[in-house]
């Protein structure tokens, strides 16, 4: 913790509101979205599909409109969308609590689905403006806060489901109200205003779309995320094969140990990578570790099951640290790779693109995960996962080596403050 408190104080008062911002976004985030199917379903008695229905409405408000919202952060500044994507989920976190019709439960998970796409491109675009030369460490220090909200949140909306639904929306609703009002009165205006950002909004996207080697790395990266998502997919699958009621503890457990490495991991793991490798060495063996971290379990297809969750525990660990080694070399290569220009709109795509590969990746994992029960297979998945991780690892590799990695020939500054 005095680690992360040192690297914390040694940015700038913005960057530090921005750490504690995310913390504080994903504790209210998770403390609620855990426990919303079950409520759905148990508290309201929707069907399946319905329930199926406000989640995808929500996932797809966000993941399809996070280029809406790295475009307008780039044209009017990060502050608004931060501040308004704030207030958004306030109101939306507020209403899933206490609506039960249909189109109202709609309407509330695409707000909080909106709100997302909002403040995430340009939490991350001011974040990179203000860490200057020293984006890898900020985005060291952010993910620590990132995963911290994650493993809190839970814990917090379990305690308060003693009480009752109503009570975990209000308080995440709360959490959400207190960042409006923060942001909006300590945060400073940046970025926007000027330069390609004052271009036409089609004129922007053809400015990113026309970026060929953002666009390559955006695909390459495409497997990291798939892989990370894991946990919420292949791992619990897993767990309730092997463990059969007792795995949905065995996933809580999972869930909490990947979030706890990342935390107090990333930062010795970023300060090492950085003194060892460079950029792109510490992105192909961050990935190719990660798709490494299957390994264990197509290993033990059949162990007993002391065996396999010791295989799940180890499978996540190493994907944790692996993507903890990735992620801020990640981030820091897409503004590289925008030259300082439309950095938010580039990290709007970006998420967008890595979104809809979720998307289809999960798909494929699913498919193949029943393909593997039918012909008694159970290795199939995992070594897919794992083919999946040394081929990312190879196309930025390859990238790198083509030298599509590196700074374009002109790179503008950021907006001033």
């Amino acid at each position: 913790m005095r680690a992360l408190w040192r690297q914390t104080r040694s940015f700038s008062p913005a960057a530090r509101l921005l750490m504690a911002n995310q913390f504080t976004i994903n504790l209210g985030f998770y403390m609620l979205m855990p426990y919303l199917a079950a409520h759905l379903a148990d508290d309201l008695g929707l069907a399946a599909w319905t329930v199926g229905l406000v989640l995808g409405v929500r996932n797809l408000s966000q993941q399809g409109m996070f280029l809406i919202g790295g475009t307008l952060a780039d044209r009017f500044g990060y502050r608004g969308p931060i501040v308004a994507g704030c207030l958004l989920r306030t109101v939306g976190f507020a209403l899933l609590g206490r609506v039960d019709s249909l189109p109202a439960l709609l309407a509330a998970s695409a707000a909080t689905g909106f709100a997302g796409a909002l403040f995430n491109p340009a939490v991350r675009a001011y974040l990179a403006a203000e860490a200057g030369d020293r984006r890898v460490d900020a985005f060291a220090a952010f993910n620590v806060y990132y995963q911290a909200g994650m493993l809190l949140g839970p814990l917090v909306g379990l305690a308060l489901l003693a009480a009752d639904f109503t009570a975990v929306c209000t308080a995440a609703a709360a959490v959400f109200a207190a960042l409006t009002v923060l942001q909006w009165r300590a945060l400073p205006a940046r970025g926007g205003g000027a330069g390609p950002e004052r271009e036409g909004v089609l004129a922007q996207w053809r400015t990113v779309v026309a970026n060929r080697p953002f666009l390559l790395f955006s695909a390459a990266m495409i497997g990291a995320y798939v892989l990370t998502f894991q946990v919420y997919l292949a791992l619990p699958l897993a767990a309730g094969a092997a463990l059969g009621a007792d795995g949905a503890k065995a996933t809580t457990g999972l869930f909490l140990l990947s979030a706890a490495v990342a935390v107090a991991g990333q930062l010795r793991l970023t300060g090492w990578a950085e003194g060892a490798w460079s950029p792109a060495q510490a992105l192909v063996r961050g990935l190719a570790a990660m798709g490494a971290a299957f390994v264990p379990l197509a290993l033990l297809p059949r162990g007993g099951a002391a065996a396999q969750l010791t295989a799940m525990a180890v499978a996540v660990a190493v994907l944790a640290a692996a993507g903890a080694v990735v992620y801020p070399f990640e981030m820091d290569t897409v503004v590289t790779l925008a030259g300082g220009r439309l950095v938010a709109t580039h990290y709007g795509l970006y998420n967008t693109v890595s979104g809809l590969g979720i998307t289809l990746g999960n798909l494929a994992v699913g498919a193949l995960w029943d393909f593997a029960a039918r012909h008694r297979a159970p290795y199939l998945p995992w070594l897919a996962l794992a083919a999946t991780g040394l081929l990312c690892a190879a196309a930025v590799h390859r990238l790198a080596r083509t030298g599509r990695l590196a700074h374009p020939p002109r790179e503008a500054a950021p907006a001033p403050a």
